[in-house]
């Protein structure tokens, strides 16, 4: 049974180099053409992680041209907070900074907790199972709560 999806959903991490980007792309490839989705990270942005980049590439979602962008960057680009039906936040930090800027609004804001795999694994193949570890909780998380 398909659950009733959003209008529009904005993913919210530290620096939209990571899970933000990988849930935007995670969310646009599930419900292609079905709704506008965008992420934006709360700090400084960086670009893209390349693991990244190669864990969505497994599952046929590219990153590649990913720009990150913070919250700022992002309304100064024309995306309003007020346009998205839901917002949501995937860090402390990002779940603290949308609940400050969407005090005076009302609209849905969900605070997922996902893993940061920044900095753990000594191998290459170590660090790339948790970024897939990221990546299946990120899958796990839309649908249980747009699909299941």
């Amino acid at each position: 049974m398909v659950k009733t999806v959003p209008s529009s959903v904005l993913f919210c991490c530290d620096r939209n180099s990571l899970r933000s980007p990988m849930a935007e792309g995670i969310m646009k490839k599930i419900f292609p053409n079905k709704l506008y989705v965008q992420s934006a990270g709360v700090l400084e942005n960086l670009p893209v992680d390349g693991f990244a980049i190669a864990v969505c590439q497994e599952i046929g979602v590219d990153l590649i041209n990913h720009r990150s962008r913070s919250l700022e960057e992002m309304e100064a680009w024309g995306d309003e907070l007020t346009s998205f039906e839901l917002i949501v936040a995937m860090t402390p930090a990002a779940q603290r900074r949308v609940l400050d800027w969407t005090r005076f609004f009302a609209f849905e804001v969900e605070y997922w907790p996902t893993l940061d795999p920044t900095g753990m694994g000594m191998t290459r193949d170590q660090m790339l199972g948790y970024f897939r570890l990221t990546r299946d909780q990120i899958i796990q998380q839309i649908e249980q709560r747009f699909l299941i």
